[in-house]
């Protein structure tokens, strides 16, 4: 939906495919960070956005067993927004749809997935869409694939994914939210699980963090001992853990770390997930899928109205998108090795080792943790955006020190928890 909004907004002719009837689809990726923020701001967008129910959170902290830190601060970010915004995607995509209906060049085709593409000898030439009236067959001369981790874009073109084994799967529910709960975000490592409490207002956004695969067998040990264990990891939600009457009300995540190795033929293009599933870990995966496309709208919105966007330009956007992805993969992946640990640890209580303490005790460990989250690595700003501050991109070294820091306080993490 944005680059459809930032190629319109060029100019350029561009028809986005939704196969849902609605955007409401509950428990995706509500958090909104200061990176795309920034971009709203440069569109001009921000004031009214802002206007949208949404909840501010400047900081997430952890509670490693008998042990709370603060594992990020997005407070200090250079940025016209020093928070994350929580808000329904629902009414981010509502909100970007009726902006981008505005430009005569937009077209959103609700109840329309896109199933194959369209090919020319070698090049992709457009997609086959299924609607309710039927098949329909949309030609272009670039079909980008924003379809997700399952997506049916990529497979279609035979390109090659390079998958990054994960050991976790994450399941999503609510909470009701009382006086006195956490404020900020929240997340509980403790009895070989982990527990993320997000405040969405009068509501926890929870999520438990499982070893991949055991979900089946979750089931079958019934609801009781699935808010046994809620409880134990978080024992002041008390009775709230009741709420919960249905294994309808949990949501599985399936999660996968992985992206191609090349993201691009002749007339096709991936980006965000479709290119590189991010695992949950931070929360960043929406927002880097943002920063994709408006890299990809910077690269190619004048060769698109030339005519001329040729395979080279397309390998422009993964030589410019890579880097990033591979340096927020590296620490996910570093992430999941903590948490392989809490699962060998089996249903016993988590003690927080003394170099955790120690490691929490780090000047600015939170500042950093924070940038590499909220702004994460090269930045991507819109094309021509009239800025009232200079928002300089973050240099290649400046990514490399503060990943390296980053990256070494989580593997000191992991040779404790081995200790």
């Amino acid at each position: 939906m944005m680059l459809g909004y930032l190629l319109a907004r060029a100019g350029v002719d561009v028809t986005v495919l939704e196969k849902h009837a609605d955007f409401f689809r509950d428990f995706r990726g509500d958090t909104v960070h200061p990176s795309t923020l920034e971009v709203m701001h440069e569109l001009g967008l921000l004031e009214d956005f802002l206007k949208l129910p949404h909840q501010k959170v400047t900081s997430a902290g952890a509670r490693v067993g008998d042990f709370e830190l603060r594992v990020a601060d997005v407070s200090h970010l250079s940025t016209h927004c020093k928070f994350v915004a929580l808000m329904p995607q629902w009414d981010f995509l509502n909100f970007l749809s009726d902006r981008a209906k505005r430009f005569p060049s937009f077209r959103l085709q609700m109840q329309h997935e896109g199933v194959d593409l369209l090919r020319d000898g070698a090049t992709v030439v457009g997609v086959e869409a299924r609607s309710p009236e039927g098949p329909v067959y949309i030609q272009a001369q670039l079909v980008v694939a924003c379809d997700g981790r399952h997506s049916t874009m990529r497979p279609a073109a035979g390109l090659q994914v390079q998958e990054f084994g994960v050991p976790m799967d994450v399941l999503w529910f609510r909470f009701s939210r009382r006086a006195g709960d956490p404020e900020d975000v929240l997340g509980n490592v403790n009895y070989g699980k982990g527990l993320i409490l997000i405040n969405r207002g009068d509501y926890f956004q929870s999520g438990l963090i499982i070893r991949k695969g055991s979900f089946e067998q979750l089931k079958l040990d019934g609801l009781d001992m699935f808010r046994q264990t809620i409880l134990r990891i978080a024992p002041y939600l008390g009775e709230r853990a009741g709420e919960i009457q249905s294994w309808d009300q949990i949501k599985l995540l399936t999660v996968r770390l992985n992206r191609l190795r090349s993201w691009h033929l002749p007339g096709l293009l991936c980006i965000g997930d479709a290119a590189h599933a991010m695992s949950p870990v931070g929360g960043v995966g929406i927002n880097l899928a943002i920063q994709d496309a408006v890299a990809t709208a910077n690269l190619l919105a004048e060769p698109l109205q030339r005519g001329q966007a040729t395979d080279a330009m397309l390998a422009r956007v993964q030589e410019r998108r890579e880097f990033p992805t591979r340096v927020t993969q590296a620490v996910q992946a570093n992430a999941h090795k903590l948490l392989e640990r809490v699962f060998e640890g089996g249903d016993r209580p988590l003690k927080a080792p003394w170099q955790l303490k120690a490691m929490a005790r780090v000047p600015g460990l939170q500042r950093v943790t924070g940038h590499m989250v909220g702004i994460g690595v090269r930045p991507e700003h819109v094309a021509g955006a009239a800025r009232r501050e200079p928002q300089p991109e973050w240099s290649l070294k400046k990514a490399a020190v503060q990943a390296g820091a980053l990256l070494g306080a989580v593997v000191a993490t992991i040779r404790a928890l081995r200790g």
